[in-house]
């Protein structure tokens, strides 16, 4: 079964609160994006230094971002023209997920909102993309990881609709970012789509 790649829009006026008032786009990223999405990933870092209690992401490598952009695995939400926030999209990560990990997942990492429009609730427009593009792709289920133990983290994603599975600690942290490395504590979240 081939993976499904497409810009997929959507129309969520219904849900998009009244300070933003043209239609929010969800679209793949495009080279172009990559000096935006770097800055994104930079914001977060400072947003994580200033939280003091959350793990800091290290600074990604942007060959492998250039990569997930020319196979259509990084993402953005687009309104009135600027980008508001990314993430990336796997359909493998035996690395994090290890045994749970059967080739039936969308995996997401790296969401990071553009400063501007914090407070937008883009997770769960995220959800609700994903969960189509795991339909759409012939996979069960949405997952995401995090590192630390980040109670607000955690009551935020499960509000977004994903299941809290626990803590695990990684085997086998060597491939993974700098920052899987450093933390021994892995949080993991599913949706089950079907």
């Amino acid at each position: 079964m081939g993976v499904k790649f497409y810009s997929l829009l959507y129309s969520l006026t219904d849900f998009i609160p009244p300070t933003i008032t043209k239609k929010m786009t969800i679209q793949n990223s495009v080279p172009a994006d990559l000096p935006t999405i770097l800055a994104l990933y930079e914001n977060a870092r400072q947003h994580q230094r200033e939280q003091q209690t959350v793990v800091i992401w290290p600074e990604f490598d942007v060959e492998i971002i250039k990569k997930e952009i020319e196979e259509n695995h990084q993402w953005k939400i687009v309104i009135n023209g600027q980008i508001a926030c990314v993430w990336a999209t796997t359909l493998n990560d035996k690395a994090i997920w290890e045994e749970k990990d059967r080739d039936d997942g969308v995996y997401i990492h790296r969401i990071a909102t553009n400063p501007d429009f914090r407070g937008n609730h883009f997770v769960k427009r995220i959800v609700e993309w994903a969960i189509q593009y795991t339909k759409d792709n012939g996979r069960k289920y949405v997952r995401l990881d995090t590192l630390g133990r980040n109670t607000r983290l955690v009551e935020h994603y499960t509000k977004s609709g994903f299941d809290y599975l626990g803590e695990f600690k990684l085997a086998n942290t060597a491939s993974l970012p700098l920052h899987y490395q450093t933390e021994p504590i892995c949080l993991l979240f599913e949706i089950e789509v079907g």
